[in-house]
């Protein structure tokens, strides 16, 4: 997969690529490597967004040819204007936590947190770049190079989205779904097949999993819960409660109501909340 020219790309101060638990080299040559990108508000970030990543790596091991070889958080940047949203330096380092002491292979990039608003398809041409272009890809054993797959995670409530007309561009849904892909996270209370139905020209990039424990934890929940005093212990990791009890946060979910999901037209794109399967 080409990659974008770095001149595409403009970093935030003191930006460094997180890549340490990147796999550099295929444990299976014959598969094609790939990295997941899940992008959202992460506000805060809870065990059902870790989550995601462990039903996708149970569908990709049972069902594709791919071999993951990274995950990645990507939460939004602040000027995404949200009531509620807290800080992007908070969100990041959230998710920090939550990544290395919760999991062994995911992690947090900060590009998009810390700069104006950027639209999914250029987050994954980011990705794509530094990836593919700046790391210079994967390699098998024997040495031989890989371009990495780059695709994006989402629940099925944003896919759902996509077929609104207005809401996202033709163009950018045609790089995200044409160009990269997207492993799709069935969300209780929203329908795959309704969410697919109408992408059918990107049917083969488009891959359904099935939500086999259902799970409703949101983000939306868990800062009710801190508002209202009411535990949060084992919806979301006690590294991230420890850090929202420090700093303050959740004391108030904002000055207005939340933007009605999927009604975010003046970005290009629908409520990125969607974009990390629940209500982040």
């Amino acid at each position: 997969m080409a990659a974008q020219s770095s001149s595409t790309f403009v970093n935030p101060p003191n930006y460094t690529f997180t890549s340490h638990r990147l796999h550099r080299t295929l444990h299976a040559s014959d598969k094609q490597p790939l990295v997941l990108v899940a992008c959202g508000s992460f506000n805060p970030i809870t065990y059902h967004h870790l989550r995601m990543f462990e039903m996708a790596n149970d569908f990709v091991r049972q069902n594709t040819n791919f071999e993951i070889v990274g995950g990645y958080l990507s939460p939004v940047s602040e000027e995404y204007k949200k009531p509620g949203l807290v800080r992007a330096h908070h969100r990041v380092n959230m998710c920090t936590l939550a990544t290395e002491q919760e999991s062994s292979g995911l992690m947090v990039d900060s590009w998009e947190a810390f700069q104006n608003y950027q639209r999914t398809a250029v987050v994954l041409d980011h990705f794509n770049y530094e990836i593919n272009t700046v790391l210079g890809g994967v390699f098998t054993r024997d040495g031989e190079h890989r371009d990495v797959r780059v695709m994006l995670l989402a629940g099925s409530d944003l896919i759902s989205t996509m077929s609104e007309p207005g809401v996202w561009s033709h163009n950018d849904l045609d790089r995200i779904l044409g160009r990269y892909g997207t492993f799709v996270i069935e969300r209780t209370g929203s329908s795959m097949d309704q969410a697919t139905d109408s992408l059918a020209r990107w049917r083969n990039n488009i891959y359904p999993i099935p939500q086999l424990v259902q799970n409703d934890v949101s983000s939306t929940k868990v800062r009710l819960f801190f508002r209202r005093g009411l535990s949060v212990r084992y919806l979301i990791p006690a590294a991230v409660i420890d850090y929202i009890k420090q700093n303050y946060l959740y004391l108030d979910d904002g000055s207005g109501p939340e933007k009605e999901k999927g009604k975010d037209k003046e970005s290009g794109e629908a409520d990125r909340d969607s974009g990390s399967q629940s209500q982040l």
